[in-house]
């Protein structure tokens, strides 16, 4: 049987303490902030980079060093015959084609899977494929399922606030401060390809009304007869992630629903204070 490693990156959620029990490798996701890079999870924690952004610096995403995605698979290959690697969507990210360049390099050794995922579902993707590894698949049996699924999933989030997708572009100064008069909270979603808008409701409750409809709509639409998994997802403080999942929880009869932190790479965008809500059919 074939030892392949399993690596994916922060922008998946997954705590660097299950990464390592589990014998997942996770590439530290690169940001920056002033002009200074930070290594998420390594060089900043989560913390810090709210407290960076309360202070009103300005935050943005890149993406990896390449010679520090082959400097770490060349000491994987070491100990495996192969390598799984799974980045976020490239709908995103310009990270998975460029470590798809990367891979070229080492044949079937190495495969890079563009399975459209990213946070929970990323996540998700991961414990998928540290199970199919375990079966004695190879990195490209193992890609091409995760890809044949890969837009079986749905993330929505509620934003607290417009000013950082204001300054990625994403609305204009003007919607933005029309929205905030309001008291407009946008809804985004996530179905595999880009963060695009769903709904503009106003004030947060109504925003996680109009989630819980969309997971329900989910359910009876795109998803019918089949089982879901729904996650959480939250930005900022662990008070505001403890509050969302046990409303999730109360209004899904669930109390296994998981609770994840956004990855900061989508923080960059989004800011503090998001909810998110997310699903998977488990077949």
């Amino acid at each position: 049987m074939n030892k392949i490693a399993v690596v994916t990156d922060t922008n998946s959620g997954m705590p660097r303490e299950e990464a390592e029990k589990l014998g997942v490798t996770l590439i530290p996701m690169p940001f920056m902030v002033d002009d200074n890079e930070y290594f998420e999870g390594v060089t900043c924690t989560y913390e810090h980079f709210f407290e960076m952004l309360a202070e009103g610096k300005n935050v943005s995403t890149s993406q990896p060093d390449p010679f520090s995605i082959t400097k770490t698979w060349d000491k994987l290959l070491e100990t495996h015959d192969g390598i799984i690697y799974l980045p976020m969507s490239s709908a995103l990210s310009g990270s998975c084609q460029s470590a798809r360049a990367l891979a070229a390099d080492y044949g079937e050794k190495v495969y890079v899977a563009d399975n459209k995922r990213i946070s929970f579902s990323l996540y998700e993707a991961t414990l998928d494929a540290v199970e199919l590894a375990g079966q004695g698949l190879s990195p490209r049996e193992i890609g091409e399922i995760l890809e044949k699924k890969g837009l079986d999933s749905s993330i929505y989030l509620a934003v607290n606030t417009l000013t950082l997708l204001k300054k990625s572009g994403r609305v204009t100064a003007a919607g933005a401060a029309l929205a905030t008069i309001l008291g407009l909270k946008p809804v985004l979603q996530i179905q595999g390809e880009k963060l695009d808008a769903y709904a503009k409701v106003r004030g947060m409750k109504a925003a996680e009304k109009a989630m819980f409809e969309a997971i329900e709509k989910d359910a009876d639409t795109r998803f019918k007869g089949k089982k879901l998994r729904i996650g959480t997802a939250y930005s900022g403080s662990d008070e505001n992630g403890r509050e969302w999942v046990q409303l999730v929880r109360e209004h899904f009869g669930d109390n296994t629903i998981k609770l994840h932190r956004l990855p900061i790479s989508i923080c960059c965008h989004v800011g503090d204070g998001v909810r998110a809500i997310g699903c998977i059919p488990l077949d």
